[in-house]
């Protein structure tokens, strides 16, 4: 098992990594400080698989856990859902000293988060992420949040969850197309911040796509240092932190007009982030050759790298980025890279550029 720190001071809390964790997490939760009543909010595909592993672990360290289930995907994360989460949190008279289990991939994580930081004004939270794209990304960092139809994740707080319990078992069960798109995020991690991670992942893509727990383990590991280490410098994302939007700014408004159903999470960042590397050498003199290594790397992860918009879609593709969370004074704002292991936010990406680089991508389609 690795250990990972995130570095907040009092509020400091570690992440596990390694196998067979589910079946303790009861006893890391106790050694976090945590007691009493908790709730586990699962989505119900994951309910089934994981929820009686977690309960039972919970039960055997001496808490008291009661299952919220929730609807699967992107969709179920709304106000609405929150809502009835609340209304379980109730029913079963959790207190402020009760906790959440958020067991699942990013959409429950963000989901359960949220409802940890506002439930009674605040509860503390767990994160058990089950995806390689929550294990890496979002379980880490205390974003959480829900979307609504303007944009994704226009509601939500920062709220540190007190442990991170990664179990690289779980993603045994992952389908391809979810374990592939959990890579879009490592290859950002590398891209914006570690070059030596960049050529890891070129050099052994094929073990990673073929789950080589040898390969796994590590890059999951080194991709948690990396968000800990950026957290730990910027909590509230008003400076370095916001590097981990890379090719969040397009990736996002993909998802939303397409309500969230069309592409996985991954899938759309990938499109987002080769949209970015090619806005990169138009803008910061990063090299033609590095965004045709970019761009090689998703191919090879099997990721989408090009995406043709119908002139209507453009339209609502652009005032979807003009409603992204990084906007400011109406000016869409870009996360951009010099070099493969360096990338600057606050960027401002002259319309002309992103209509070149949208229709680069359609060209390629």
């Amino acid at each position: 098992m690795r250990k990972v720190t995130v570095p907040l001071g009092q509020r400091s809390y570690p992440i596990l990594v390694g196998g067979s964790l589910l079946d303790a997490l009861g006893r890391h939760t106790r050694a976090a400080g945590l007691a009493g009543r908790c709730a586990i909010i699962a989505d119900a595909n994951v309910a089934p698989r994981f929820g009686h592993i977690v309960a039972a672990s919970l039960q055997a360290a001496g808490f008291a856990p009661m299952m919220v289930t929730v609807p699967p995907g992107e969709k179920s994360k709304n106000l609405r859902v929150v809502a009835h989460c609340y209304d379980q949190l109730a029913r079963h008279r959790l207190e402020r000293k009760s906790f959440i289990v958020a067991l699942g991939g990013g959409v429950t994580g963000d989901l359960a988060g949220f409802v940890a930081a506002t439930y009674l004004r605040g509860i503390a939270f767990v994160q058990v992420p089950t995806t390689l794209l929550a294990q890496v990304d979002s379980s880490v960092g205390g974003k959480v949040g829900v979307n609504l139809d303007a944009g994704k994740n226009l509601v939500g707080a920062f709220h540190q969850p007190r442990l991170v319990l990664c179990d690289l078992d779980v993603l045994g069960t992952l389908p391809d197309r979810e374990y592939r798109a959990g890579l879009a995020e490592i290859i950002k991690y590398g891209i914006i911040y570690d070059e030596p991670l960049f050529r890891r992942l070129e050099k052994n893509l094929d073990r990673f796509l073929a789950r080589d727990p040898k390969i796994v383990g590590p890059v999951v590991a080194r991709c948690c240092e990396i968000k800990a280490d950026v957290v730990g410098q910027d909590e509230t994302e008003s400076g370095l932190r916001a590097i981990l939007n890379f090719g969040h700014t397009l990736g996002h408004a993909i998802e939303a007009i397409t309500a969230y159903g069309t592409f996985l999470h991954g899938e759309a960042i990938s499109v987002g982030q080769v949209a970015a590397a090619m806005l990169s050498a138009r803008l910061r003199g990063f090299a033609p050759a590095e965004v045709d290594r970019v761009r090689e790397l998703f191919r090879r992860a099997g990721l989408p790298v090009a995406l043709k918009f119908s002139a209507a879609q453009r339209k609502r593709l652009l005032e979807a980025m003009r409603l992204d969370k990084k906007v400011s004074g109406g000016e869409i704002k870009f996360v951009l890279a010099d070099r493969i292991g360096a990338a600057v936010w606050g960027q401002h990406v002259p319309d002309t550029d992103v209509h070149a680089v949208l229709d680069a991508l359609a060209a390629n389609a």
